[in-house]
């Protein structure tokens, strides 16, 4: 029988080793760990031939499988994610903020500390297992994995890898772990190990994420579904617009800073929407339109009427919604109603409406005349990211390593007392 609660005890036993090593250590080990991952490619690939054939037999959506497979060169990927983390500096220890009491002779630092225990709870994508353990090890964190049952073969091959490499290098190998019953009731009572378990990253799809938000005793960094904008004013290049468009829509579908609704100003709306659909139909993307939006493009092949939910919709596959608008204050009200709070985009020339825009919309990444495809850790020259937060406490964003440190006050005195 599975004992989630020896796996929990495990992990924050070896949160505290982690403590002691030096910074040379963590990035040696981190090093010695993309290797590994490098040296096992096929034995990592073999086992996630698994998972995606058994994706295949329960007729799973192409995206789902997309996000499942783990090729060669994804692999390679991985490892070369693993690598730039060891390059990157480690907020740990970092003095953010000093004070000196002359008169009372004490000296007060707050300094970024690790959390201890990281729990990831994420749908089947293997890759996630890699980015977190990175981010997690490199900040002194030790991390406990919780993936989709389908890619469970792919995440216990390479938490194995992981484990082996670590005790190689003569470290506690429970610095990751790895959840691997798919009963709910498991995941439910993850969610409330609070005793051992410092923070909880659910990672995935709406219906994950509000069971995390629901049931987890756990404190937790909320990374949202990505019901991403494009708002075309009036002002746009319309060929320019038009390309950056067929970007974030159409380069995958299955990731969550695809763009899934257009939000069109009704001055453009003639010359922008048909270059918009002789783009999309390249990959013959499903547009559904708004009455006006419809009445424009009216003979484009895989044309559809948008009903109110396609506003609120994440589609992950090539369907897209329009909806027009009079101005520049609608379409930020559309948007900020409708929004996961992710990624938005305005195209525009005008400098006023663009400074607007980034002001007054509620969401974690905004963009002006650029892809929402960039909404990325690697793209924000962050290295890996362990997710994008949607919430507004403590960490907003692609969440790299200053995400996954807390902070405590160290005063240090003369043998003072307070007066």
């Amino acid at each position: 029988m599975f004992d989630l609660e020896n796996l929990c005890i495990s992990s924050a036993k070896a949160s505290q080793t982690l403590l002691t090593l030096t910074k040379d250590k963590i990035n040696d080990a981190l090093k010695a760990v993309a290797d590994a991952v490098l040296q096992n490619k096929s034995k990592i690939i073999k086992a996630n031939a698994i998972d995606v054939d058994n994706a295949k037999q329960k007729g799973l959506s192409d995206g789902f499988i997309d996000r499942l497979t783990l090729s060669e060169t994804v692999i390679e990927s991985i490892a070369l994610g693993i690598k730039q983390v060891a390059e990157l500096d480690s907020p740990v220890d970092k003095v953010v903020y000093s004070y000196y009491d002359d008169d009372q002779k004490i000296t007060v630092e707050k300094i970024n500390v690790p959390f201890g225990v990281v729990g990831m709870i994420f749908e089947s994508r293997p890759n996630v297992t890699a980015d977190a353990f990175a981010l997690c090890f490199k900040t002194a964190n030790a991390v406990i994995l919780k993936g989709g049952s389908d890619a469970l073969n792919s995440n216990k091959a390479l938490v194995d890898v992981i484990k082996e490499a670590l005790t190689s290098q003569g470290i506690d190998p429970n610095a990751i772990n790895l959840i691997e019953d798919a009963d709910r009731e498991t995941t439910s009572k993850f969610m409330k190990m609070d005793k051992y378990v410092d923070l909880l990253i659910p990672r995935g799809g709406a219906s994950l994420i509000r069971s995390a938000i629901e049931n987890s005793t756990i404190p937790i960094i909320e990374t949202g579904t990505g019901n991403c904008h494009i708002y075309v004013d009036q002002t746009a290049d319309v060929d320019r617009c038009a390309s950056v468009i067929y970007n974030a829509k159409t380069q995958r579908y299955s990731v969550c800073n695809a763009c899934e609704s257009l939000v069109i100003h009704s001055k453009i709306l003639d010359k922008v929407l048909p270059a918009v659909a002789n783009a999309l139909k390249q990959k013959q993307v499903e547009i559904r339109c708004d009455e006006q939006a419809y009445r424009v493009i009216k003979d484009y092949p895989y044309l559809a009427k948008a009903t109110e939910e396609d506003f609120y919709t994440e589609y992950g596959g090539p369907i897209i919604s329009v909806k027009t608008v009079d101005s520049i204050e609608q379409a930020i009200a559309h948007i900020n109603e409708h929004s996961t709070g992710h990624s938005e985009a305005i195209m525009t020339e005008n400098e006023q409406n663009a400074q607007l825009f980034a002001k007054t919309i509620d969401s974690s990444c905004v963009y002006h005349n650029a892809s929402t495809r960039f909404s990325d850790g690697f793209q924000f020259g962050l290295g890996a990211e362990i997710g994008i937060s949607t919430q507004k406490m403590h960490a907003r964003g692609p969440m790299g390593l200053n995400a996954l440190v807390t902070t405590k006050y160290v005063v240090k005195g003369e043998y003072s007392t307070r007066k």
